[in-house]
């Protein structure tokens, strides 16, 4: 793992802070972090600390989407076929569930499809059109995906099938034939945020159907309405909350910014989740061991659901995203679907085991892939001295490619790509490091490809087996050309240095708590403090985890307990008692039933 370089945020105007500081009423700090994240006016704090629904921008003003309602109202008026088709990934799968579960709750004539990660690969399959030709399908509602399917589409309205395409990725330079296309990246879409998820473009659709139906929109201003149509929205709102718990999930595993639209989305997806999930994602909590447990039946208490600490947006990265996940990756992402439609806990149970087995399953084949791929690098000086990391191994699992390659980014900091075999083509994932756009870097090299779409740090690419090491060459190039020695030196972005005594607070942590939910542009504040000490209790617990209690050197009876994961490395200078600083997020911890406060360390410097 490479040494970091921490970097404190400075690029901010003091006068701004001290003005948002006098108006909120709020420490410098607490104001500083405001203006870090772009917020700088009292009306913005109060959006951030306060998100409501009413926030949301009207559907309507996507490019499109009144063709999408229309022609989903013809298709129920006239009883065609509707088919929700979406990726076989998290984002995918929520999407699917979503629009499928909404639309079937009043029209019945309805079907969903999930292409298969080994045969149809991503996105909109030509087997995926035949199996709705077949099955007289006459409108397919695309969602995560299609955006650049132009021969797809092209080969379906030639069998009479229209399709709506809500995606969320970058376009092309040419839009695919379709009968309406939702997609805010459009270049001709005034929708006024750009960043949602794939399952965001689903909710999105459904929030202008059901508003359509309804006569009122949750955007319309309160005062401009009558007392009837304020209760329709209010009434279209506490409908359109139990979807949210799906949007949540999507935009914690897509890595979409958790900000403007999307902080309210996944703030009340949240709510939802911590306290009346559906329950496919209740049985999935419960395998994550998450959820509690009825002690006398080994169930989840569904009658009386409660935890003993708020769900956050980490735990759908790292425990529900991976298991929705591993349906799509071992087997098929059908059975994700499954369950996240099921209305019944314990039939969703049951699918929920069987995912749960699958990400066991997963798990293996990562690590074993993850450190085949280590050796090959560690005993290659010529892999060691390039900037970037393309590896192939037919034997490696196309579903953990991708996870494989956000591991050696981990440890190498480095554009990567990896590949395995699959239908007699080279498949990879990319992976990207901070500020390096690797789409636009695989972009480069699209003579040699024969598919290839993502975003800027998360991209899947084919090629033929004749071209692979023309690509690696060329890969290498474009990236030793545009990626600076200094981008591949990880960094850890730090927003304040604080003392102890003058600002961990119980208030400042009450405070910090209402900045989440965290994610990418509004990550969890890191700090930094200098001139530290262990104050004699310093262990190595768990896998090389580092559990020790910290202390400024001229306060040590005020201390606070510590743990740095993966820091075992430090402990024999820590016991030694030499002085340190660390980068840290302040929070709460709870284990056994107990809540304490402490420093979750990201990375300590010890004095030379």
């Amino acid at each position: 793992m490479k040494e970091k370089r921490w970097i404190l945020q400075d690029n901010y105007d003091l006068d701004v802070v001290e003005r948002l500081s006098n108006e909120l009423n709020v420490d410098k700090i607490i104001a500083t972090l405001l203006v870090e994240r772009g917020i700088t006016t009292f009306e913005q704090a109060k959006m951030f600390f306060r998100p409501n629904l009413d926030h949301l921008h009207d559907p309507f003003l996507m490019q499109d989407m009144d063709r999408a309602i229309l022609r989903i109202n013809k298709a129920i008026e006239e009883n065609e076929r509707i088919l929700v088709y979406g990726d076989y990934d998290v984002d995918g799968t929520t999407a699917v569930s979503l629009v499928y579960t909404y639309l079937f709750s009043f029209y019945k004539n309805i079907d969903y499809y999930i292409p298969d990660r080994d045969t149809e690969g991503y996105g909109i399959s030509f087997q995926g059109i035949d199996y709705a030709s077949r099955n007289n399908i006459t409108l397919v509602i695309a969602l995560d995906c299609g955006i650049k399917a132009l021969d797809q589409i092209g080969y379906a309205n030639e069998r009479g099938i229209d399709f709506i395409v809500a995606d969320h990725h970058l376009p092309g330079e040419e839009l695919p034939n379709a009968y309406a296309i939702l997609d805010p990246k459009r270049v001709d879409c005034g929708y006024p945020y750009k960043e949602l998820s794939g399952c965001g473009i689903g909710f999105k659709l459904v929030e202008a159907h059901l508003e359509q139906r309804r006569g009122v929109k949750i955007s319309d201003d309160t005062a401009s309405l009558s007392a009837e149509q304020v209760a329709i929205k209010e009434n279209i709102k506490r409908e359109l909350l139990p979807y949210l718990d799906l949007v949540a999930v999507s935009i914690a595993a897509d890595i979409v910014p958790i900000m403007g639209e999307n902080r309210v989305l996944a703030y009340y997806g949240l709510k939802v989740l911590n306290k009346r999930p559906r329950p496919g994602l209740e049985a999935i909590l419960f395998y994550s061991n998450i959820m509690p447990r009825n002690p006398n039946t080994d169930t989840a208490i569904s009658s009386d659901l409660y935890f003993c600490r708020e769900l956050s947006v980490g735990d759908l990265v790292f425990s529900v995203g991976p298991r929705i996940n591993a349906a799509g990756r071992i087997r098929s992402a059908v059975n994700s679907v499954k369950l996240l439609i099921s209305k019944n806990i314990d039939e969703a149970k049951g699918i929920a085991c069987e995912i749960d087995n699958y990400n066991k399953e997963r798990k293996g084949l990562d690590t074993s892939a993850t450190e085949e791929a280590k050796n090959s690098i560690d005993n290659d000086i010529n892999q060691r001295n390039k900037k970037s990391i393309v590896l192939f191994n037919k034997h490696w699992h196309k579903g953990v490619v991708g996870i494989v390659a956000s591991r050696l980014v981990e440890t190498y900091y480095k554009p990567t790509i990896i590949f395995t075999e699959s239908n007699g083509l080279m498949t990879g994932s990319a992976r990207s490091i901070k500020d390096f756009d690797i789409h636009t870097a695989i972009e480069s090299c699209s003579d040699l490809l024969e598919h290839f779409g993502g975003h800027k740090y998360a991209a899947g690419l084919s090629l033929k087996p004749e071209n692979f090491d023309a690509f690696v060459q060329k890969f290498e190039k474009v990236v030793d050309k545009t990626l600076r020695e200094d981008q591949m030196i990880p960094e850890i972005e730090i927003d304040a240095v604080l003392k102890f005594s003058e600002n961990l607070t119980p208030k400042f942590l009450r405070i910090l708590k209402q900045f989440s939910p965290f994610g990418p542009e509004n990550m969890t504040p890191v700090f930094q403090s200098n001139n530290l000490v262990d104050t004699g209790f310093a262990k190595i617990v768990g896998t090389n985890h580092l559990k020790f209690c910290v202390a400024e050197l001229d306060k040590r009876s005020d201390f606070i307990s510590s743990i740095g994961f993966s820091m075992g490395k430090h402990y024999e200078r820590m016991k030694k008692g030499h002085h340190f600083d660390i980068c840290y997020h302040f929070e709460e911890n709870y284990w056994n039933g107990k809540v304490e406060t402490q420093l979750n360390v990201k990375d300590i410097r010890f004095e030379q």
